[in-house]
Parts: C-alpha cells; sequence; structure tokens
C-alpha cells in the first residue's frame, strides 16, 4: 500500500467547517476512549447538521485535529476517516479519482486510476 499511498499528514482532509458524520455506536466509542459520558462528548465535540451528528471544526479543522498532524482520536476514529482518501466513489467516477488525486499529496506522481481501483477492492474484500 505505501507505494500506492502514503499519507503526509498534512491534515488537508482534516480542514473545512464541515467534517464527517458520526454513527451512533462511533459516538460512544469516541466518547469512551475519551472516557467521558456520551452526553457530555456530543455537546463538546460535536455539532447536529439536520438528522446527521458531525465532529465539531475548529480553526478550520475537525476539533480532533493535532498541530503536529496527528489525530487526537486515531484508535477510535469514524469509517469516513479511517478509508479517506481510498473512497468507493473512485470505483465509478475516475473524474472523483482525479479531484482526490489532485487535493491529496499522499499519492505518488503518475498514480494509475487502476490500481487505485484495486487497491479500494482489496480493502473492501478485507473488511
Amino acid at each position: 500500500m505505501s507505494r500506492l499511498f502514503e499519507c503526509k499528514r498534512c491534515g488537508h482532509c482534516c480542514h473545512g467547517e464541515s467534517t464527517v458524520s458520526i454513527q451512533k455506536d462511533e459516538q460512544g466509542r469516541i466518547a469512551a476512549y475519551l472516557d467521558l459520558e456520551l452526553d457530555i462528548f456530543l455537546n463538546k465535540f460535536c455539532v447536529k447538521k439536520g438528522a446527521r451528528i458531525e465532529m465539531r471544526a475548529t480553526d478550520g479543522h475537525c476539533v480532533f485535529y493535532g498541530g503536529d498532524g496527528l489525530c487526537a482520536i486515531h484508535p477510535v476514529k469514524p469509517a469516513p476517516c479511517r478509508i479517506w482518501p481510498l473512497h468507493r466513489s473512485i470505483l465509478d467516477d475516475p473524474m472523483a479519482w482525479e479531484a482526490i488525486k489532485a487535493d491529496c499529496p499522499g499519492f505518488p506522481e503518475g498514480s494509475a486510476y487502476e490500481k487505485i481501483c484495486e487497491l479500494i477492492r482489496s480493502h473492501d474484500a478485507e473488511d
């Protein structure tokens, strides 16, 4: 995998005023990891957007993004964070691949769409 993708810990994927939705089971795991009651975790670190619960953004980054480029909740981070940037949308849309590749420095120059699709499929098979 390191030849096809290597996280550079640039934090760009953690950047923005909107972060990722976190499912109920993920909320519980993160709260437990932080040794917090669920309601305290939700009030302190999350925002509700319609029916979605998202991690709060602070200073343009996910609240759990550290200045060292590391995620403070890495062992229990939500599914969208664990798989990014190897998102399944790439499989059906080469333009999604181009957009993600242009945005993420973790892909080496000349990364081939077909190889990335193989990587995503093999990762899906492991799950």
